[in-house]
């Protein structure tokens, strides 16, 4: 059987491939939601540091080989970081769900701007509405999807085993 680190980082690994996969492949003009559903996902199975690595490599992948801006980062690292924290404190989906809404929809949105201006050089009067509706509308379809997922994918053995790998015991998630 492979030691916990060794699990932890192939675990890792399979969440990494899942966003970069998934994300351009159900994307809406302007939002992830596919990012959203992994964010949340990955904060309930492997908490908040491994989320929070997780959304990082995949923003940095995103923006290396697929061109799209630093928003890939803005985006997602601070809703992953939030996710994980929620669902550790909840014990919750629901918590790893407003972590999300709150960290990309809300403080990721809102601190894309200034990166943005800084990556493109353009400025507008709107900048605190510019990113907010489509990062929000993102993150609510992202959890819907992320809740009906977790309510078949929390019965599989698999994920009890992330759990407890990333845990150091298989926690109760409603």
């Amino acid at each position: 059987m492979m030691n916990s680190k060794v699990r932890k980082i192939t675990y890792l690994a399979m969440m990494i491939a899942l966003d970069v996969v998934l994300s351009p492949i159900l994307r809406i003009e302007g939002m992830a939601p596919m990012s959203s559903v992994i964010n949340i996902l990955a904060g309930v199975l492997m908490g908040p540091l491994y989320a929070t690595i997780m959304a990082t490599c995949c923003g940095i992948i995103r923006m290396l080989m697929m061109g799209i801006p630093p928003l890939a980062l803005t985006g997602a690292v601070f809703g992953a970081l939030l996710a994980g924290l929620g669902a550790r404190w909840s014990h919750s989906i629901y918590g790893s769900v407003i972590g999300e809404i709150i960290g990309t929809g809300l403080i990721g949105s809102l601190l894309s701007y200034p990166v943005m201006v800084l990556f493109t050089g353009t400025k507008t009067d709107l900048y605190w509405l510019l990113y907010t509706p489509r990062f929000l509308g993102a993150t609510f379809i992202g959890a819907v999807a992320a809740w009906l997922i977790w309510q078949q994918a929390k019965k599989i053995s698999l994920f009890k085993d992330m759990m407890r790998v990333f845990n150091g015991e298989e926690r109760i998630i409603r």
